[in-house]
């Protein structure tokens, strides 16, 4: 038996169609370019793409025996310059077909699921993520402990028949099963601390704008762009893993709280899935989804459908969404507003790295969001100058009126939930005036 490495480099990708029924070419192409990128954002040496089509997988290497001396040679020729480190399937693989696997070609093979699982380990930055990263780690490894201790002796049954290695299965199980347990208990309670931050948001009134999307979409550039934050973003699958929270002003006064998300991708490991349940609750109960598109992709319309997908399955389906359609500067597109018969916005086409259509995009996520509005004229005194700039820097102010006195008119309209909070954070009547005082020199200030 070969000794299996820690890690690896130097990779050999594995692509088979398996055949059910009439395919897509276009997908098939889409898939396998996926599953390069995912190998190379693991930060993998690509050496060689090997495809093939099957009616169907065989149960004991997935594979048929002449693909298998096919990769034999491939190996064995990519070997005369650097031994090669991993083989990666593009597919699911049972425990079983790794291990064959495994013994023919005498190199660590690995499947699509493993190696999402290792770039979500090399993207997971806060504590949360890294739980999340290990849960899903763990429980993908529990279906490998099977038969996988095949230097011992099998337990076979009867009198002095019991081999050693049922009780190391066994002793495995149990640890992987009590820090698995461990694993959800901690979980559980940034689960709890989140919905707490998510019921004082609730309170306050300032809604959720949860950025989603097929990774690599532009999602957490246009974070950034919005927010004016600085969270890590490159041209990579999975940039970005942990959620990102920040609180931001939009035009006439709304403020909301933007949520960057982990990128969507097709066929989503279920040990993700459950993972990261607790990350998906903020697009789950986010009060708008900004459905990030790479506007440049040409298997754009795919891309909307996967996420969707992924998406009715943690139940956010009816969760309002405002389609942003990224990257114009690469497909030529004009920056723009779309609007239903009712003239309400429901996409926007922007370039997040040039920033085209950014403002058109604040305000359409404004329209979307804002609940009601009030408006009026409030008496401030001298003295309150802090509250004038408040409101000014909300972008609240209309017109102002000085009077006599010193003190001033504001003429104000914004969302009326965040103006009954700043009313209450200092102290003053949450009544506007319809008209400002006749002693008010208008233009004043």
């Amino acid at each position: 038996m070969f000794e299996r490495p820690d890690s690896g480099h130097r990779a050999l990708l594995v692509h088979i169609d398996v055949r059910q029924g009439a395919g897509n070419a276009g997908d098939l192409e889409a898939d396998r370019a996926e599953f390069v990128e995912l190998a190379r954002s693991a930060g993998l040496d690509v050496l060689e793409l090997v495809t093939a089509s099957r009616q169907r997988a065989t149960a004991r290497h997935f594979i048929g025996t002449g693909k298998i001396e096919e990769l034999k040679a491939s190996l064995a020729f990519a070997a005369q310059e650097e031994p090669v480190d991993v083989v990666l399937f593009g597919q699911r693989l049972t425990p079983s077909q790794e291990r064959n696997l495994e013994r023919e070609l005498g190199v660590r093979v690995l499947d699509r699921n493993s190696l999402i699982l290792d770039i979500f380990a090399q993207r997971a930055r806060t504590f949360e993520g890294k739980l999340q990263v290990e849960l899903a780690q763990l429980t993908h490894l529990s279906t490998r402990l099977v038969r996988g201790w095949t230097h011992l002796e099998r337990q076979k049954g009867g009198i002095g028949l019991r081999g050693p290695g049922e009780t190391q299965l066994e002793t495995d199980r149990r640890l992987l099963g009590e820090r698995v347990r461990v694993l959800k208990q901690r979980l559980e309670k940034v689960r709890r601390q989140r919905e707490q931050g998510r019921s004082q948001r609730g309170k306050s009134g300032v809604p959720t704008v949860a950025l989603v999307g097929y990774t690599n979409a532009g999602k957490s550039t246009l974070f950034n762009r919005l927010t004016d934050a600085s969270i890590f973003a490159a041209d990579q699958l999975f940039a970005t893993l942990d959620p990102t929270l920040r609180r931001v002003m939009l035009p006439g006064g709304t403020a909301v709280v933007f949520a960057d998300t982990v990128g969507f991708i097709r066929d989503l490991p279920h040990e993700l899935v459950d993972a990261f349940r607790s990350t998906l609750t903020e697009t789950l109960e986010a009060d708008l989804l900004l459905h990030v598109v790479d506007d440049a992709d040409e298997e754009r319309a795919q891309r909307q459908s996967d996420v969707d997908r992924v998406l009715d399955g943690i139940g956010a389906e009816e969760v309002p969404q405002l389609m942003v359609f990224n990257k114009i500067d690469a497909s030529g597109q004009q920056p723009g507003v779309e609007r239903d018969d009712a003239g309400q916005p429901v996409s926007v086409r922007v370039s997040a790295l040039r920033g085209n259509g950014i403002e058109a995009l604040a305000s359409a996520i404004a329209e979307r969001v804002q609940g009601r509005r009030t408006a009026g004229w409030l008496h401030l005194l001298p003295e309150q100058g802090r509250l004038r700039s408040r409101f000014y820097a909300a972008d609240a102010v209309h017109e102002e009126r000085v009077c006599d006195d010193g003190s001033a008119w504001l003429s104000l309209e914004m969302d009326a939930i965040e103006f009954g909070r700043i009313a209450a954070e200092h102290r003053i009547s949450d009544y506007l005036d319809p008209e400002p005082s006749p002693l008010a020199v208008p233009g004043g200030g």
